[in-house]
């Protein structure tokens, strides 16, 4: 499959799953070309943003395994 360039972004509203994301993200570390992390403490929330490059299936394996954690929304895009 062809490589594509993408991001994801991720939207945390419970700051105990941050293990498992970081577990997950480390795991996917090879199609992770850069990362940004912006906690809004006063609103409960963070947004991780990464910029990806890889197939179609381990982005979207990525994003999955991200969305099935509690209380983490997560949505990719690709360039075309």
């Amino acid at each position: 499959m062809e490589k594509r360039i993408g991001t994801i972004t991720i939207f945390v509203s419970n700051r105990e799953s941050s293990h498992q994301i970081n577990d997950i993200l480390s795991a996917y570390g090879q199609i992770i070309l850069c990362r940004q992390g912006l906690p809004f403490r006063d609103r409960d929330i963070a947004v991780i943003s990464l910029i990806v490059e890889g197939t179609s299936d381990e982005v979207n394996a990525l994003t999955g395994r991200l969305g099935r954690l509690p209380e983490v929304t997560c949505k990719a895009i690709f360039a075309k």
